[in-house]
């Protein structure tokens, strides 16, 4: 009997002890008196209890009634907020973990000024901050790894929702003192003679840089593969090896390292720095916005100009895609 038991009743219900009166119980749920009246039948059937005697005029709940008052009426307002999405999400009170994976060289650049903005206003909310996998692996977003994904997002799924933060050019940096350095545009020759060093989470020491100076016939020695940006900006602080760098994003590292950004005829190819999320978090409000705080953060991180940039006349074809 219970398993057909109309959840609708327990409203009725909360209603009528909360009244004590059929009456005030109708009022209180816009109902007319019969229809309530009804409603009360109903209930009693259902919970095999009188639940409102009538004593005199009045109406008095029985024992019975008494004893799940306030159960009852917990019940309704826990249901009552499960489907009430109305009201603006409370931070003061949310209490989450939320994982975000990117590149670590993001999470050197952003990560600081991310956690305080969510901190400052959430201060209930946790971020756990996870590396990127091989490529090869599951897309975090579909096996639930990750919450958010910041960076170069080349694999989508049809629930991959993916908005791009900032467009990047990439610029050639060496260490402050390197041959290179001279203050003065390095030929294409020069560049392609140096010791260079990619980043791969793979390990591929070739690129399509390499295929646009096999065009112009000349080849690069790349002398070693790094899994990220910032191991390769550390790397290249301490060597004579060339590297790559993102112009604005990896503009605060270069700084730090003190890096050189060359000028050459190589105009390298631009990425589009993206957060993507599984389409489940759409109405999310937490999530969406945890994705209006990325959004500002990486505002703030361009909005201040262009940063060190080399200049060059010669484009590679190589799109967007990672070496």
């Amino acid at each position: 009997m219970h398993s057909k038991l109309d959840l609708n009743l327990l409203v009725a219900l909360d209603a009528l002890l909360e009244e004590g009166s059929v009456n005030g119980a109708a009022a209180r749920l816009h109902l007319s008196g019969p229809a309530m009246s009804r409603a009360l039948g109903r209930v009693r059937k259902a919970i095999c209890d009188p639940v409102l005697v009538r004593s005199g005029r009045t109406m008095v709940r029985t024992p019975h009634a008494e004893a799940i008052r306030a159960e009852v009426h917990a019940l309704v307002a826990r249901a009552t907020r499960l489907f009430d999405r109305t009201g603006p999400l409370d931070l003061s009170t949310l209490e989450r973990t939320f994982t975000i994976q990117a590149d670590d060289s993001t999470f050197a650049v952003v990560g600081a000024a991310l956690l305080t903005r969510i901190r400052r206003d959430a201060p209930g909310v946790t971020i756990r901050f996870l590396g990127e996998g091989p490529r090869d692996n599951n897309p975090p977003l579909r096996d639930g790894t990750a919450d958010l994904e910041i960076g170069v997002i080349d694999r989508r799924t049809p629930e991959t929702r993916v908005e791009r933060l900032v467009s990047e050019e990439s610029v050639v940096v060496v260490r402050r003192g390197h041959p290179l350095a001279t203050g003065t545009p390095v030929s294409l020759r020069d560049y392609a003679a140096a010791e260079h060093l990619t980043v791969s989470r793979r390990g591929i020491l070739r690129g399509p840089i390499d295929d646009f100076l096999a065009g112009h016939g000349l080849a690069r020695e790349v002398v070693v593969s790094v899994p990220t940006a910032s191991i390769a900006m550390l790397m290249v602080a301490d060597s004579d090896l060339v590297g790559r760098a993102a112009r604005r994003m990896h503009r605060p590292l270069v700084d730090r390292l003190g890096l050189v950004v060359l000028e050459t005829p190589l105009v390298l190819p631009s990425l589009d720095i993206s957060q993507g999320w599984h389409a489940k978090f759409d109405a999310d409000e937490g999530h969406a916005w945890l994705r209006e705080r990325v959004r500002e953060v990486f505002g703030a991180l361009t909005a201040d100009g262009p940063g060190p940039r080399g200049t060059g006349a010669v484009r590679t074809n190589e799109g967007q895609s990672r070496l």
